[in-house]
């Protein structure tokens, strides 16, 4: 990462592309504007410029780029599963090579750090090269044999899917949903989240340039009530996997209904980090600050709720408040910014919210609780203290850099509090004590739990939540299991006796 001076130099002749002619729909492998000509704004949340405008699509729209998803199932699904591979992997080249493009588009279009998106696109990589390698034995299935037949199973893709991604490391996320689909034999129809399109496009684009053929991946940008509603009742749309809020997901749920449409949610968290008294308490405090704190705390698995065992409490809660009001909030594109500014000033609104709550509940606020700045939407890193679990803030996700913590006497306790929400995504257990985390890690209500550890992902693991944060799993086999159908068939061994009806 080179200065912040040289980023934005960098910066600008990377988005010169998309200043003059905006960002438009990728359907069928054409470059279109809406088909009613709309369009909306994406402006930087470092400053609310504007970036470029943007398609708004609509109904029909997205009804073009399902019928060429359609079109396009068959070639895709019988493509030799080795070719499969070498696109992805191509796709995978075209990432790496414009990785620092893509970091710079996304921190300024996000907010996010440098720091932390400067790898974004090689994560993003890694994905489409882990599916890739899966792709010729995705359709591999087992023999079952019976006293009267072979039995086998098989698995065959879905067909078109829709994916929606959300606007926290957009990029990332996207590669994480259609590499699996496309491995799969998929085809796609992306919408992405309208406050942060940019990378969306680019990957896209390098994907084409990789020899994808026409059709199998379909880029719509717009408005969730009105491109989003339209993918999701859309009847040759087979499956969403979908990344956003709960809410949302319960409404693609509805939407979806009528055309039984399979679904995959990763959803909301209220996530709880549980700090014993035995634990290594300085590794707890990193792990704790860097799972709230980095991210701008726009991530589903960030550690919203710290519960911190009340023997240790007082010290514990002492030195997270000097560590929190150290981080660095600044320029996104500036390599020591550690916390950069919230992706909308609707979101900004959101998480501002929350501190006149606190103060109305009778939390205190250790550190931040203000903006920084009058420019931008930047907020300055945010510790509850003296909070309870019923307060709003430890139940409601406010996706931001806030933490609450949460004082409690014993493992009981510890277990009713962390369970004590709609949530179930991730859960950060620290104690030394093994037949503790045993115990502790088998009553949690959680998807995915890390002892000792921060959230270190591993991509043939399956990633997902319980409870409102989510159906389904991502990772491994099981993003085959989301976009592919089971087959049996059984061969008769020989000639079995069968029932003769009116012989």
């Amino acid at each position: 990462m080179t200065d912040l001076a040289t980023n934005l130099d960098t910066l600008a002749r990377h988005l010169d592309r998309y200043r003059g002619a905006g960002i438009g729909n990728l359907i069928g492998g054409e470059t279109r504007p809406a088909g009613q000509g709309a369009s909306f704004e994406t402006r930087s949340p470092v400053d609310d410029s504007l970036i470029c405008t943007v398609a708004r699509s609509d109904a029909q729209d997205v009804d073009d780029a399902a019928r060429a998803a359609q079109d396009a199932f068959a070639g895709w699904r019988d493509i030799a599963a080795t070719e499969r591979r070498a696109i992805l992997h191509r796709i995978a080249d075209g990432i790496e090579a414009r990785a620092e493009e893509i970091a710079l588009c996304e921190c300024w279009d996000t907010g996010q750090a440098l720091r932390f998106m400067s790898k974004a696109a090689l994560r993003g990589a890694e994905n489409f090269r882990f599916f890739a390698d899966r792709a010729p034995a995705a359709r591999d299935g087992q023999a079952l044999p019976s006293p009267t037949l072979m039995n086998v199973t098989t698995r065959v893709p879905i067909g078109p899917v829709g994916v929606i991604t959300p606007w926290n490391t957009p990029f990332m996320l996207s590669t994480w949903k259609i590499a699996p689909a496309l491995a799969a034999g998929c085809t796609v129809v992306h919408k992405p989240a309208e406050f942060s399109p940019l990378t969306a496009r680019i990957l896209a684009e390098i994907a084409h340039e990789a020899g994808l053929p026409p059709g199998v991946w379909n880029l719509v940008n717009g408005f969730g009530e009105d491109a989003g509603r339209a993918l999701t009742e859309h009847p040759a749309i087979r499956a969403i996997a979908f990344v956003g809020e709960s809410k949302t997901g319960s409404m693609i749920m509805k939407q979806g209904a009528d055309t039984l449409k399979r679904v995959h949610f990763e959803l909301g968290g209220k996530n709880p980090v549980i700090v014993f008294d035995d634990a290594d308490l300085e590794r707890a405090l990193d792990a704790a600050i860097f799972m709230i704190y980095s991210l701008n705390g726009e991530r589903c698995t960030s550690s919203s709720r710290l519960l911190v065992q009340e023997s240790i409490a007082e010290d514990f809660e002492a030195r997270l408040t000097e560590r929190v009001n150290n981080i660095r909030v600044g320029h996104p594109l500036d390599p020591d910014t550690e916390v950069g500014p919230l992706i909308h000033k609707v979101h900004f609104d959101k998480v501002t919210s929350y501190f006149d709550a606190a103060r109305a509940d009778g939390a205190t606020i250790a550190a931040g609780g203000d903006r920084v700045g009058e420019q931008g939407w930047f907020v300055r890193p945010t510790l509850f203290t003296g909070a309870r679990n019923n307060m709003r803030v430890a139940q409601e996700e406010i996706f931001g850099p806030v933490l609450t913590a949460i004082r409690f006497q014993d493992e009981d306790e510890a277990l009713h509090i962390a369970n004590d929400t709609e949530y179930g995504l991730t859960a950060y257990v620290w104690t030394n004590d093994l037949t503790r985390a045993l115990r502790f890690t088998n009553r949690l209500e959680a998807g995915m739990i890390w002892v000792n550890s921060e959230n270190v992902r591993h991509l043939p693991t399956p990633f997902g939540g319980v409870k409102a944060s989510g159906i389904g799993r991502d990772g491994g086999d099981w993003s085959f299991e989301f976009h592919m159908e089971q087959k049996h068939i059984g061969l008769a061994k020989g000639r079995h006796p069968i029932p003769r009806l009116g012989a």
